[in-house]
């Protein structure tokens, strides 16, 4: 088993910067594959960052080049660096972190972005 728990998240104005941290309880962090996935209000969960257990990383098109997601293996932490953020943005967001076979997937409570115009 494992707990994720996400801090980080507030209110920011447009063009502001946030970074969401997600500590995990979890043994043998790095082999998992990591993500944040972003639900806006009255939409659906979906995945806007993406690392891999080799460290390849990928990123939805609304958010490439303004968000980054890494990882610090020693304090079993995966972030989210938020720059340039749209209202658009404004969501709860989820850390998620799964095993390569998919058999294990643990997420976080979530934690609430709101980009004012």
């Amino acid at each position: 088993q494992a707990s994720l728990v996400e801090s980080g998240g507030g209110l920011v104005q447009s063009g502001g910067s946030l970074r969401l941290s997600c500590a995990a309880s979890v043994r043998f962090f790095s082999s998992y594959q990591m993500a944040w996935h972003r639900q806006s209000p009255g939409g659906r969960r979906t995945e806007v960052a993406r690392l891999t257990s080799d460290d390849r990383t990928s990123y939805a098109d609304a958010v490439q080049g303004r968000f980054t997601i890494s990882r610090d293996s020693a304090k079993n932490t995966l972030y989210l660096q938020m720059d340039s953020l749209k209202p658009e943005d404004t969501g709860v967001y989820f850390c998620n972190l799964h095993s390569a076979s998919g058999r294990n997937s643990y997420w976080g409570e979530g934690i609430q972005v709101t980009v004012d115009p």
